[in-house]
């Protein structure tokens, strides 16, 4: 009886897996490259950038608050800020659909948008 309940684990562990690794291949699979970087300030949307051109560009969050995003060759990313800890700096550049950078001490999120919305404020 105990050697077919440990079977039985590890039955139920393998399918466990191959459902993970399905639903992990279907999501890679099916993600697609974003077209804008959509800056938010405090929740509110600031600016939108083209991922399809380079670009260097200053975020002002508040007082002496600051990011500085940096667009290159289709991808965004933090490359220096003022908050202290500097998390948002360490993170990778990104280009799907719906990835983000967040800092929160300056309240500055970056998420990458497919399209752009109307009424949305392109910077080219």
């Amino acid at each position: 009886m105990q050697k077919k309940k440990i079977r039985n684990d590890i039955i139920l562990a393998a399918v466990l897996l191959c459902a993970a690794a399905v639903i992990l291949a279907i999501f890679f699979f099916t993600r697609s490259e974003g077209g804008y970087a959509v800056v938010l300030i405090d929740g509110e949307e600031t600016a939108r950038y083209p991922l399809s051109k380079d670009i260097e560009v200053t975020i002002s969050a508040g007082e002496q608050n600051y990011n500085i995003l940096k667009i290159e060759k289709g991808c965004a990313d933090i490359i220096e800020a003022s908050c202290p800890d500097g998390v948002c700096v360490e993170h990778r550049a990104i280009k799907y659909e719906g990835e983000t950078i967040v800092c929160l001490p300056n309240k500055v999120v970056i998420r990458i948008d497919g399209e752009c919305r109307n009424g949305g404020h392109v910077i080219s």
